[in-house]
């Protein structure tokens, strides 16, 4: 239960964290102040406890629990950009919410025992080649050459979920070394951490995925961009940690987690495009 309120809790700072950088944006003039403002600062000091969050909870939950509940987020900005930026909600809205709500009920039932995961060197390294690929890839898709920069910002949202993802099946593998006493440990962490190919690979997605989102939003319409990247970020890396990883699902239950998964998917597809997001993504990017 620990684990789950520590992803429900990421989704809550990513919902807030958006929230807070619209309002800070709307309230400075220029760029520059609107990185400096308060609440907007805020805003990015929700989104890193909320990544944290989400790695903490990836140590013991399945992949696919914690991206669905992270997709939840998109409800907290919806009904949070009602209340602080009066954004108006369409009953649709409303009803994808409700659908979410439900859906990570029944994924926080679904989820089974999950054992430690001791990746291979083979995984390591194919999570590190995957990283790296996807860094091309997406370089490649911001040249575009004569491609529409609609098509070519659903791509780049595309890879920046799969980015996303893979960040998230590497800190779910990533087997943390034994604490040390006090402060003279900290030195043995560190080296094992920064010898650790998931750990490189962990930063590489990271980095490719924000940069990627960056540019799709800069090039797309927030609807459609956000709607992609919340489909690659929770189908793909779900599927792999349930046949890679070993995430496992109460006996009996993988219908009710597969279609939650999927009514999660879809809600978020439903909210990227709520009058709601789209103000609080547009002030937030275009600061």
């Amino acid at each position: 239960m620990m684990a789950l309120a520590f992803a429900v809790a990421g989704a809550l700072g990513y919902g807030i964290g958006s929230i807070a950088q619209a309002a800070g944006a709307r309230r400075a003039t220029g760029t520059v102040r609107a990185l400096g403002h308060p609440l907007y600062l805020a805003g990015l000091g929700c989104d890193l406890l909320a990544w944290l969050a989400s790695l903490i909870a990836l140590r013991t939950l399945p992949v696919y629990q914690v991206q669905a509940v992270l997709a939840g987020s998109l409800a907290v900005t919806v009904v949070a950009a009602r209340i602080v930026l009066s954004a108006r909600i369409r009953p649709r809205d409303m009803a994808a919410v409700a659908v979410t709500v439900l859906a990570l009920g029944v994924l926080a039932a679904a989820s089974g025992p999950q054992d430690d995961v001791r990746p291979s060197m083979a995984l390591r390294y194919a999570l590190v080649t995957s990283a790296v690929l996807l860094a091309c890839a997406g370089w490649l898709a911001t040249r575009g050459g004569s491609v529409t920069s609609a098509r070519r910002a659903a791509v780049c949202a595309a890879l920046a979920g799969l980015a996303y993802g893979g960040a998230a099946l590497c800190a779910r593998a990533l087997a943390l070394p034994a604490p040390g006493t006090g402060l003279r440990g900290v030195p043995t962490i560190v080296g094992s951490l920064a010898t650790e190919p998931l750990t490189w690979a962990l930063a590489v997605f990271g980095v490719t995925g924000t940069l990627l989102y960056a540019f799709a939003l800069q090039h797309g319409q927030v609807g459609p961009v956000t709607a992609v990247l919340w489909i690659a970020e929770v189908l793909a890396p779900s599927a792999v940690g349930v046949a890679v990883l070993h995430d496992t699902v109460r006996p009996g239950w993988a219908p009710y987690a597969a279609l939650a998964v999927l009514a999660t998917t879809a809600a978020a597809a439903v909210l990227a495009t709520a009058p709601a997001t789209a103000t609080a993504t547009a002030e937030e990017s275009e600061s």
